[in-house]
């Protein structure tokens, strides 16, 4: 039974197969023209007022001094939030449900962030590790507490995103299992049920995109 509920997230086995599956990734990049030579349309005015609002807020975060910056989070939004909302249409592959792919995007932008911080600012960084007003005597202790709690940053990232999103899937499976095993008042509810937990989920989609490009642009503004 646990091999089968898992199997909703493994590619196909044939290789033509599942070079598609993680190519359905970048599926995306398709509506960008579509959206720049579109005539004006609520969606397109949804999608522009959102980005130019996640756009504000980057900036704030990251300060006046690095306002370019904003497009690479911004657009870490839109690649992970057109994948979990992908997933949640019936047979589509969920990228955003494997370590794989959240690795991918956390590990190099933490990577880079470190890299930056202690070549250019290696004094703000010795600082950073230590809170002001620490104890002397709990000096150390900081140090190896702030120390583990930055190299564990992009593991977070990638098993939280993941996570949220397989278990709403799994979810999802299990009660669309129980239905033919169900009279047909149970089946009305359980159908009711799983509409709502579908609104659900498309919100933990948005939510998850958005925590998971907060926080990375959070780790690049400790470093400026």
């Amino acid at each position: 039974m646990m091999t089968s509920l898992f199997s909703i997230f493994e590619p196909s086995s044939s290789i033509m197969s599942l070079s598609l599956n993680w190519a359905s990734t970048f599926l995306g990049l398709l509506f960008i023209p579509y959206l720049y030579w579109a005539s004006p349309s609520r969606w397109s005015f949804i999608w522009s007022k959102l980005t130019t609002t996640l756009h504000l807020e980057f900036k704030t975060l990251l300060g006046p001094s690095h306002i370019g910056s904003t497009i690479i989070f911004v657009s870490l939004f839109s690649l992970i939030v057109f994948n979990n909302f992908l997933g949640l249409l019936p047979y589509v592959f969920t990228s955003t449900s494997h370590l794989v792919m959240t690795l991918s995007l956390s590990l190099p932008l933490w990577l880079t962030f470190m890299i930056f911080g202690w070549v250019n600012h290696t004094q703000h960084m010795f600082a950073h590790l230590v809170p002001q007003g620490t104890p002397p005597v709990l000096m150390p202790f900081m140090v190896l507490i702030e120390t583990l709690s930055n190299l564990i940053r992009p593991g977070t990232l990638a098993v939280r995103l993941a996570a949220n999103m397989i278990a709403g899937h799994l979810l999802l499976t299990l009660l669309s299992g129980t239905g033919p095993s169900l009279s047909t008042t149970l089946v009305s509810l359980l159908l009711l049920t799983q509409i709502l937990l579908l609104m659900l989920e498309s919100a933990v989609a948005i939510i998850q995109s958005y925590v998971f490009a907060v926080l990375s642009t959070l780790y690049a503004g400790e470093i400026n």
